[in-house]
């Protein structure tokens, strides 16, 4: 069972939905492999912990997941033949831990795939985190040359989601 700590909580009328946000991290947690949950609210920061793990200092970003053993990045699609050396390649992270969707509705056609040309803050995914979907926008500009993971499944905060080509 995760342990909870709660820091900055808020107010006295705040507390019920600060239970609420702890009791959807305890949720989350358990449906994950990852150790720690942090989450930042304004002044408030909640962190939740797996029984004998540290909490993970809070980040900016509004979910944090320390990084788990080894073989929790998605097993994606081949990459396709690309011209750039992967040195080249810049990398879209997820910023959350979460269920990543490539398209806005089952049977829709993906935000990004192989090939696709994306500008920086064009949505290239959906993390669904504690209910709630994420749209997420590429950072960089460039072609997308390989999917990293594969649709509805998990993923880690920082895992690799994309690898673009900013020359292409």
């Amino acid at each position: 069972m995760p342990k909870k700590m709660a820091k900055g909580a808020g107010s006295a009328t705040s507390a019920p939905r600060d239970l609420d946000i702890l009791r959807e991290m305890v949720e989350l947690l358990d449906s994950s492999t990852a150790l720690t949950l942090s989450y930042q609210r304004g002044d408030a920061t909640y962190e939740v912990s797996r029984a004998g793990h540290p909490a993970a200092p809070s980040a900016p970003m509004g979910y944090v997941a320390a990084p788990t053993s080894a073989g929790t990045a998605g097993a994606g699609p081949p990459a396709a033949a690309a011209p750039a050396p992967v040195s080249a390649l810049k990398e879209i992270k997820s910023p959350m831990v979460g269920t990543y969707y490539g398209a806005p509705e089952p049977g829709a056609a993906p935000y990004a795939k192989v090939g696709t040309r994306v500008a920086p803050g064009k949505v290239v995914c959906i993390i669904e985190a504690m209910k709630i979907m994420n749209e997420i926008e590429a950072e960089v500009g460039g072609v997308i040359k390989e999917v990293c993971v594969e649709d509805a499944s998990p993923v880690e905060f920082g895992q690799v989601l994309f690898r673009v080509d900013p020359n292409g």
